[in-house]
């Protein structure tokens, strides 16, 4: 069992706090998915997890030991990958070459997205932008990585392969955290922690089935 954690995380830019005093536990394997809506502080709670941003209160505790001051390239190293929203594939380099950079052998990101088979020879900054979040994600599913954080992993996905994506997401023996402005109809009915961020602050905690329901308990985790 893989636990990634948030414990009272603060994180400023400058004069302004983006996140203030959040406390959060993803599980692996399994999902947990981090919603709000821009400027909400989802993609920089992700960025904390990663490594990417540095807290200015709080703590990162993985599996128990507290990570905080470990830079986000060792973090890969340990087994954390980051699919951002932006940027996420090497433009410059072939499809086949970014596949590589995951996993010597690219059958399974293919198997994964078959649309991506005859793009292989396709440098990667003339694909669509859903073409490239498919490249994007499927590194992430060939990297064999024990944490896998994805920030708005369909954006620019049919529905069909935005469906698809979530189950290969899911399917993941790895602890796996989404970010997303509100819960996708995909993943409503699949077991996954969810957190809802406002203005920087949780303001909801639980299981997806209960996200939106007449009563549901709000209030900071």
């Amino acid at each position: 069992m893989t636990l990634l954690s948030l414990r009272h995380a603060r994180v400023r830019y400058g004069p302004l706090e983006a996140l203030h005093g959040v406390t959060l536990a993803a599980p692996g394997p399994g999902l947990t998915v981090l919603l709000g809506r821009n400027g909400s502080g989802r993609t920089t709670a992700l960025h904390a997890l990663a490594g990417i941003v540095p807290l200015s209160g709080g703590a990162v505790v993985w599996d128990g030991v507290d990570v905080t001051g470990v830079p986000a390239y060792e973090r890969a190293r340990r087994g954390l990958c980051l699919v951002p929203e932006r940027r996420a594939v090497f433009g410059s380099l072939t499809v086949r070459e970014n596949l590589a950079l995951a996993s010597p052998d690219p059958t399974a990101a293919l198997d994964a997205y078959p649309r991506l088979r005859p793009l292989l020879e396709r440098r990667a900054d003339t694909l669509s932008g859903g073409e490239q979040r498919m490249l994007a994600v499927s590194r992430a599913l060939a990297a064999r990585a024990r944490v896998v954080l994805v920030d708005e992993p369909v954006q620019g996905m049919s529905p069909p392969v935005a469906a698809r994506t979530y189950a290969l997401l899911a399917a993941l023996d790895a602890c796996v955290v989404v970010a997303e402005q509100r819960l996708p109809s995909a993943l409503r009915d699949r077991p996954a922690v969810v957190y809802e961020l406002r203005r920087g602050a949780v303001v909801f905690a639980g299981e997806a089935g209960e996200l939106g329901l007449p009563g549901r308990s709000a209030g900071r985790a």
